[in-house]
């Protein structure tokens, strides 16, 4: 009788290469995608990525799921796929959302946050700074995302965390524009801001942690468009 593959954590050793496969796609293609390396409207070519990958198209499939659904990818009405377009005719839509959110989740948390979010907070925080000073702009990208996440999370109204976490991870390719505005070398007042708005939830001062939570989204909104709308802004690898 011929023996069936051992399983390790439940799964046979073919299904955990597919998986970790799947894995190594997904984030490839997510930090080219998010570093601007493929452009918006670029189009994404299963057969090509299999080759790319020496991967059967499964996994690609399975990666690009993964894509589509945070906001990175696109599937036309023709079947084929590209790189979502950077809405920039509706970016004052995002950035009023995105502003609103800063601001409601930072009052939440203030209000309702428990020991336990705040030490969480401060770690991310942490890993945030430290990606800062390495330079490290995706880690950067990622830290900052997970950690107005958190805060969202320590006002536990999870339509708020929903929303936000949708926002931020739309917004990570126009979150690249702003890191690339300092060159990828972010000022440490910014780091700051972090902090302060960190001491503020933990004051439970609600309307000092709206203030910081209002003046963070605000510099960020007049950087990312001062950059845009710069003489040397990068237009020929953004398709607006």
């Amino acid at each position: 009788m011929t023996k069936s593959p051992t399983k390790k954590n439940g799964k046979t050793p073919s299904t955990h290469r597919r998986g970790s496969g799947v894995s190594h796609v997904y984030e490839i293609l997510r930090n080219e995608i998010i570093e601007l390396k493929l452009k918006p409207g670029s189009p994404i070519d299963e057969v090509q990525l299999s080759e790319r990958f020496s991967l059967s198209r499964t996994p690609i499939r399975e990666a690009l799921v993964r894509l589509a659904a945070e906001g990175l990818i696109t599937t036309l009405t023709n079947r084929s796929t590209i790189v979502s377009q950077i809405d920039f005719l509706n970016l004052g839509d995002f950035f009023d959302a995105l502003t609103l959110m800063y601001r409601i989740t930072t009052r939440q948390a203030a209000l309702n946050h428990r020991p336990e979010d705040i030490t969480d907070i401060r770690a991310l925080q942490q890993g945030f700074a430290e990606a800062v000073e390495q330079q490290d702009v995706l880690t950067m990208i990622s830290a900052n995302r997970d950690f107005h996440v958190r805060i969202a999370q320590a006002g536990g109204n999870h339509y708020y965390i929903d929303l936000f976490t949708r926002l931020l991870d739309e917004g990570r390719r126009i979150l690249r524009l702003y890191y690339s505005s300092f060159n990828d070398k972010l000022p440490q007042q910014y780091v700051s801001e972090h902090e302060d708005m960190i001491n503020a939830i933990l004051a439970r001062d609600v309307e000092q942690s709206d203030v910081l939570a209002t003046a963070h989204a605000d510099q960020i909104v007049r950087q990312i468009r001062s950059y845009i709308t710069a003489d040397n802004r990068p237009n020929a690898s953004l398709s607006i």
